[in-house]
């Protein structure tokens, strides 16, 4: 029998990415490949890339330059970029790079066999459409392994907000949402796998209207599988965030108490120049009503500084924002024009200025982030223990919070929930002993 093929993955970018990275390389199982972590013994590299910042989209194209010296010392070696680089830039990365043999973007890598028959027979292959089937339809069955005791599932792609400086709504599309009996079949194939933990993905994931009660539908119908213990779900809009997914964060006892909504500015002025249609008022009273729900609740989200326009009383409008909501965790990046939308045509905030701005806020974001977890000390929370510690007898596991735990604890409790005393706070995690 023929040694397998080997496949590396790199993945830039978001949660999504992840999972599209995994489905991907289920795909091309059937031509003949399978995984490894070290891209000098490939047969083929993919990258699955990110198109939301300019240096996301230009790291692709420096690592195919790279990649060169090892392309020409194996003339045999396969080169494909996936993803949203893909989708926006496919004929320019062939142009640039010729040595890449394929280039599909994220709603036509179930395609990926057929096209690997192209690049086998010494062509090349590009597919960017937006079909019309449904790509999950013809993907693999999701039969492997035991793996991770946490896994993504996407449930929703695209996004109809065309927010003025984002380009997902170009690169994946308008919002679809996967029939609810679908992902409710995946997971219970990932329950039987060993998966404890599942995070619902989407562009904009409570958005999703699969179930005839939207996320919130999808939600309390998942917390009925009986080994899967835990539910979450990212990224969304404060415009989705409706009564019933409210209500299910405080009685939802397999939802976590953590939420990712991004936010973006403080400033009203800046926010309709986002095209993001919610004011800094609309997004303190949800998040209020979200607090009522669920008290202990630990708050993500994301924001731009620099955007153009953006004045000195608008940056100090976001952090007031910041200081009255109070992040546990948060995502904070300079503005970064993509080409084809709309914030791309007005003139920018100096660089200077830009980067002062994103120190200051990054430092109150770091403070509020440190201070959760101090506040963590002394409470008992629940750990799904997931891998082995780098210490001899330590494990690692995530918090209901997405804080990350180290405790000492028997190898036969990874893949299960367990209580945990805090008793340190360290720089990125916590660490905690068990609780008899």
């Amino acid at each position: 029998m023929a040694d397998a093929k080997k496949l590396y993955i790199k993945t830039y970018g978001c949660q999504m990415n992840v999972y599209d990275s995994e489905r991907m390389a289920e795909a091309l199982e059937g031509d003949g490949y399978e995984q490894t972590q070290d891209m000098a013994e490939a047969d083929m590299i993919l990258l699955n890339t990110c198109h939301i910042r300019e240096k996301a989209a230009e790291k692709v194209y420096s690592d195919l330059g790279r990649m060169k010296p090892l392309h020409d010392a194996k003339p045999d070696l396969k080169i494909g970029v996936a993803g949203c680089v893909a989708q926006a830039e496919g004929e320019e990365i062939m142009r640039r790079q010729p040595m890449v043999d394929l280039v599909v973007g994220p709603q036509t890598y179930h395609r990926l066999p057929e096209m690997m028959k192209a690049v086998n027979a010494g062509g090349q292959a590009l597919d960017t459409d937006f079909p019309p089937e449904d790509k999950f339809d013809h993907l693999p069955k999701r039969v492997l392994p035991a793996r991770n005791p946490s896994a993504f599932l996407t449930v929703q792609e695209g996004c109809d907000k065309f927010c003025a400086f984002c380009v997902v709504p170009y690169t994946r599309g308008a919002e679809v949402s996967r029939p609810a009996d679908r992902i409710l079949l995946e997971a219970e194939a990932l329950v039987e796998r060993g998966v404890r933990e599942i995070t619902l993905l989407g562009q904009n994931v409570n958005a999703y209207h699969g179930h005839k009660d939207g996320l919130a539908g999808l939600i309390w119908k998942l917390s009925e599988i009986n080994d899967l213990k835990r539910i979450r779900f990212t990224t969304s809009h404060p415009n989705d965030m409706d009564d019933a997914l409210i209500d299910a964060h405080g009685t939802c006892e397999k939802l976590m108490p953590y939420l990712h909504l991004p936010v973006q500015s403080g400033s009203d002025r800046i926010l309709r120049a986002m095209n993001r249609k919610h004011t800094a008022d609309d997004y303190r009273d949800l998040i209020g009503r979200i607090r009522d729900a669920r008290p202990d609740l630990l708050l993500s989200g994301d924001f731009i500084v620099g955007f153009p326009g953006e004045t000195d009383a608008d940056f100090e409008a976001t952090m007031q924002l910041v200081r009255d909501v109070h992040y546990g965790q948060a995502y904070s990046f300079k503005y970064s024009a993509r080409p084809g939308t709309p914030a791309a045509e007005k003139e920018d905030v100096p660089a200077d200025v830009a980067t002062a701005r994103l120190h200051e806020l990054q430092a109150l974001l770091s403070a509020q982030q440190y201070q959760t977890q101090a506040d963590m000390v002394g409470r008992k929370v629940e750990v799904l223990f997931e891998k082995k510690g780098r210490q001899r007898g330590q494990l690692i596991g995530k918090s209901g919070y997405l804080h990350a735990v180290h405790a000492e604890a028997p190898e036969a409790m990874i893949g299960t929930v367990q209580r945990v005393r805090i008793v340190n706070d360290l720089t990125n995690s916590l660490t905690g002993e068990l609780v008899a």
